[in-house]
């Protein structure tokens, strides 16, 4: 296969066997390869603990001084829309390697979350057979559940190559580690006690996007997951509620905002649904994102409650360098509504 540059995609949280077995295919198709970052930008959680520039540095780690000469690294974040997401990755890619004509994507099918693939038919597919059963999902499992962290890293042996396990060891010492284990211990209680529901649940919740004088009305969430986080306020519809009488609940015991319910309805403007299957940790979540615009010079005072640790009127101006700082997906639906999102085409 002639190819001028090999792309490989993924969320790489973190950097597995698996992982590696395509880099080192696309290295063998191609004489230059664009590694995308995907998932990037956001907050810490313990689905995805690494920040980009930290699973690059894995990634190096694995390859020799003349394979890095080679590999370029795009980070990319979430997007709502497939398509758009493809087409940042495109331009990513192309902006990395603009003389490239020639380019293929490597990857497996391994299941429903191999359908990005298809999203570029432009370039060549290679598709790579996978190497067991290695899943990040399990890794980071084993990984936050240690008692002890070199039996843990033993135990990954066959699953993460050397120089990752040694990142993973010395990223155990760091303060991130013990608030992401505890996340990750929450989750998997909250997981656990749908467990034996007779399908799994789908969670239908709501999210307030509440504009005023140029400013967010935002919380920080007071607990796990996305502790410390900023977000919009929200929470879960009740059996016997509409989503608006559902959202203006949330927004009342959250933020004590004061403003009339009446007021309140009388400002939304749109309502849009958030439904990325991966959207939330806790399970299958899909969100209905109510947005209001308060026709007042004056910011309403509000009071945090409930399971917000603080409620706060945030500049929109100020939203874009704040991205990193949201819960899941609470900044895709600001940007969506607000337009707020920086340019952040970086190649490394």
């Amino acid at each position: 296969m002639n190819m001028d540059v090999a792309v490989v995609i993924g969320r790489f949280q973190p950097f597995h066997c698996g992982h590696e077995a395509l880099l080192r295919k696309a290295l063998a198709v191609a004489p230059r390869v664009v590694v995308v970052l995907g998932s990037s930008f956001h907050a810490r959680s313990a689905k995805s603990p690494f920040s980009w520039q930290e699973r690059a540095a894995m990634i190096e780690a694995v390859l020799s001084d003349e394979e890095r000469k080679r590999v370029a690294f795009v980070p990319v974040r979430d997007y709502q829309d497939d398509v758009q997401w493809a087409q940042v990755v495109q331009q990513s890619v192309e902006a990395a390697v603009p003389d490239a004509a020639q380019v293929a994507v490597v990857g497996f099918y391994k299941d429903a979350s191999s359908y990005y693939l298809n999203r570029f038919p432009e370039w060549e597919t290679v598709a790579v057979e996978a190497p067991g059963q290695v899943d990040a999902a399990d890794i980071r499992r084993v990984y936050f559940e240690a008692d002890d962290i070199d039996i843990a890293l033993s135990v990954l042996e066959k699953s993460v190559p050397p120089a990752v396990r040694s990142f993973l060891k010395s990223w155990a010492v760091l303060p991130d580690y013990a608030a992401l284990a505890e996340e990750h211990a929450f989750v998997q209680k909250y997981k656990a006690a749908w467990s034996k529901a007779p399908y799994a649940p789908i969670f239908s919740t709501v999210d307030a996007v509440v504009i005023c004088a140029d400013h967010v009305l935002l919380i920080k969430r007071g607990g796990f997951p996305g502790k410390g986080q900023w977000a919009v306020p929200g929470g879960f519809v009740e059996q016997r509620e509409r989503l608006l009488q559902s959202t203006l609940r949330e927004l009342e015991e959250e933020t004590k905002l004061a403003v009339l319910a009446s007021t309140m309805e009388a400002a939304l403007v749109d309502v849009r649904v958030f439904d990325n299957p991966d959207r939330s940790q806790r399970g299958r979540t899909i969100t209905h994102a109510h947005y209001f615009e308060l026709q007042s010079d004056t910011l309403p005072s509000v009071e945090a409650s409930d399971d917000a640790a603080l409620v706060q009127w945030v500049a929109i101006a100020d939203l874009g360098d704040m991205e990193e700082e949201f819960y899941e997906d609470h900044f895709m639906i600001l940007d969506y509504h607000l337009h707020v999102s920086k340019d952040r085409q970086v190649t490394v």
